[in-house]
């Protein structure tokens, strides 16, 4: 069901189709904070009166001093899950035996925007909420695999592949058992040229970091990774892969 339910996710559902309106994606970040109205278009928008907007705004803060943040968490993650099923039955639903790019997708646009246009904490949410989704071998771990991935290797600033970066390694340095998608995923990043993990300053910022990540890919890997740019061989973003892996082929 789309988030929100009782038909509150049709936008929603509308844009995945047809890609418009193209309001709905400008809008969206906004959306996913409390009191940013739903994803059917309800709620207090830019420009509404001012007895409106100041009561919207008084109920928004209210509710970010509650949960702690001014996002709706439960929100981005079940725009994250329906976007992504979404992506995975639209390549299901292909008739085409090649492979399908994610790369330009619509849903792919979604994710790409929001990581565009979030601050860091939205983005700290939605990285995670794609994270939560890197689970056992099926076409869903893959699919999210790709976009993770993807988001990595298109990203627009260092800053933004940190983060990514960050997201996995806060569920990699725990005890084991981890996820078998979470371990693929991190092994692919670091093995794959593409994205040329070792070169960012961030893996070598300090002494105590580079021992962290030489660690959590030792683990990983079971051998020292550190400057490796081995050709990864299966790992679901291989050369070009997460452009254009196909869950629907997995």
């Amino acid at each position: 069901a789309p988030p929100g339910g009782g038909g509150r996710g049709e936008p929603l559902d509308e844009y995945l189709r047809t890609r418009h309106p193209i309001s709905f994606l400008l809008d969206l970040p906004r959306k996913l904070k409390h009191g940013g109205g739903d994803l059917a278009g309800n709620g207090a928008a830019p420009g509404t009166n001012g007895a409106v907007a100041a009561a919207a705004h008084q109920h928004a803060a209210a509710q970010a001093e509650a949960f702690g943040t001014a996002y709706d968490v439960p929100l981005v993650n079940a725009l994250v899950v329906h976007v992504g099923t979404t992506a995975i039955a639209q390549l299901h639903s292909k008739t085409s035996g090649a492979s399908a790019p994610i790369a330009h997708s619509t849903p792919m646009d979604i994710f790409q925007h929001l990581m565009n246009n979030l601050d860091a904490e939205g983005r700290y949410f939605l990285l995670n909420a794609v994270a939560n989704q890197l689970r056992y071998p099926n076409n869903h771990t893959h699919y999210f695999s790709c976009v993770l991935l993807f988001l990595f290797a298109e990203a627009t600033s260092e800053y933004i592949q940190e983060q990514v970066t960050r997201v996995l390694l806060e569920r990699l340095i725990v005890h084991r058992p981890h996820p078998w998608g979470l371990l693929i995923t991190f092994i692919e990043l670091i093995k794959n040229p593409r994205y040329s993990f070792w070169s960012h300053s961030f893996t070598r910022c300090a002494t105590e970091i580079e021992r962290v990540f030489e660690s959590v890919a030792r683990s990983c890997m079971g051998g020292p990774m550190l400057n490796q740019d081995a050709n990864a061989g299966s790992g679901p973003g291989g050369p070009g892969g997460a452009a254009t892996a196909d869950p629907a082929s997995a």
